[in-house]
């Protein structure tokens, strides 16, 4: 039924938790197969992948074409897209399940949907940063990529699907999905907190908030993605 797509370059040390928290729904039959679209790992991304059951397939670096990639190689009819450092919190499968089968019994629209913004962190800033989001969310209907992104197959081809950009590839998608097609798990996508750390949160969120309004501003993504790090 779902096809899971990730995205990897050395993804070794954060890979594996994200692949173990789809155990319990592919045992249940509701995660038919792993897509790892890989940019050219050095490390021991493949071997992880491939212990795992998973397939990888390979093209250049860049977020927005490894998810394409990935698409284009899953066969399932719906899409959960997920990066390699975010785990899914225990039980989010039944929310996942009960989206997928109300929108395929034509109870409910079909929707996109992604999950609730968690760190794996403690303290004011990592909760404020939470907040800051789920209130981004409820307000704009505006999901980044690390709260994973679940999608009928039908709905990401009339949207046009990931555009092979160096930057904002989730942004530009949900952008032409539409606001009114977008839906929230109350599970959560745990997120490593590694980048906030190492930078500070208050940069980091700082150049986030800094390449999402140049964005808007039709910065080109090549430039943004060197401002982004």
């Amino acid at each position: 039924m779902i096809s899971v797509v990730i995205p990897t370059l050395n993804a070794q040390d954060e890979l594996g938790p994200t692949l173990a928290a789809l155990v319990p729904a592919a045992i249940e039959g509701l995660v038919r197969e792993v897509v790892i679209a890989d940019g050219g790992s050095s490390d021991a991304t493949e071997k992880i992948a491939d212990e795992a059951g998973a397939r990888l397939v390979r093209c250049q670096a860049g977020r927005g074409q490894q998810l394409a990639l990935g698409a284009r190689e899953a066969k399932g009819r719906w899409l959960l897209f997920l990066h390699s450092d975010t785990v899914l919190q225990p039980g989010w499968e039944a929310e996942v399940f009960r989206h997928i089968q109300a929108v395929e019994r034509v109870e409910a629209p079909d929707k996109a949907a992604a999950f609730r913004f968690s760190l794996d962190d403690d303290g004011l800033l990592p909760a404020y940063l939470q907040w800051a989001v789920g209130v981004r969310c409820r307000l704009l209907k505006m999901p980044y990529g690390d709260q994973g992104l679940l999608i009928s197959r039908r709905l990401y081809e009339e949207a046009g699907g990931f555009r092979p950009i160096a930057l904002m590839e989730d942004v530009d998608l949900i952008r032409r999905i539409g606001r009114g097609r977008i839906a929230f798990f109350r599970a959560a996508a745990v997120t490593s907190a590694r980048r906030y750390r190492a930078e500070g949160y208050l940069r980091r969120m700082l150049r986030n908030v800094a390449c999402l309004s140049l964005y808007y501003l039709r910065i080109p993504p090549h430039v943004l993605a060197r401002l982004y790090g």
